[in-house]
This record gives C-alpha cells, structure tokens and sequence, in this order.
C-alpha cells in the first residue's frame, strides 16, 4: 500500500491510498481517480513530505481515551505498584502460597494456560489479567 497526497484542479488536496504505484498510475490514465471533496477529474499527485523515521524520536503511546483504556491502566498502575512481578515463576509461587510453604504476598506474573486451569482447579485463587506484564522485577 502507498498514500499520495493529491490534488484537483480546483485546489482541493486530500490524501488517498493505493495499493502500489503502478495501481495509481493505472487508475489515473484511465481516468477513475477523482477528488474527494468535489468529484472531479483531472487529480495529480502533489508534493509530499516523506515520512523518515529516526533513531532519535522514541515511539510515545497515546494516553488511554477512553473510560475503559483509563481504568485498565488505573489497574495496571496499582497492580504494579502494589505486587511483586514474579514472571515465569508465577505459577510455583501461587501454589506455595496457597498451600502455606511460604508467606502470602500481592505477586503477578505469567503462567501457561494448563498452569492456570490447573491452579484454578485446585482452589488457587488466580485471576487474568486483562494486560500484558512489563517483564521487569519489582
């Protein structure tokens, strides 16, 4: 897929997408590309500013927008700060604290899905959580 910037005769500009140049180029003699703000014809490409990733600028995510995406990240913000991420190991300590081997604490970590059900079955209480863990240590 390729996005031009494209403009009409009357001045209108919009970007469109294509699924390659040669597409473009095909659909543009045969005269079916058109402007979308007016309808007309006669559409060219117009200059573009290219998209140039740097090394320098770190990808940065959004904050969460809506009520849902806020409170998951209130839970993940209290998980971590309240638990210890105890990563693959999740499953053993889960179990030893359930059956008193050693002293019940907040943990979070990953488990295989038969280490879960497993843990389930045996009255572990476990639950999913509804993210993925940030693999560092507490």
């Amino acid at each position: 897929m390729i996005q031009y910037a494209l403009r009409c005769p009357d001045g209108h500009s919009f970007d469109s997408w294509f699924q390659s140049a040669e597409a473009y180029e095909r659909l543009a003699s045969a005269g079916l590309v058109s402007c979308a703000v007016c309808g007309g014809g006669g559409v060219e490409k117009a200059m573009m500013t290219p998209r140039v990733a740097t090394a320098r600028a770190p990808a940065t995510l959004s904050e969460p927008a809506s009520p849902a995406e806020q409170a998951l990240a209130e839970l993940r913000r209290k998980i971590e700060a309240n638990s210890e991420y105890v990563g693959s190991n999740f499953a053993t300590e889960a179990r030893a604290m359930h059956d008193g081997d050693i002293p019940h604490r907040n943990i979070y970590g990953e488990a295989r899905l038969d280490e879960a059900r497993k843990l389930a079955e045996d009255g572990v209480p476990v639950a999913p959580l509804p993210f993925m863990p940030n693999r560092k240590a507490n």
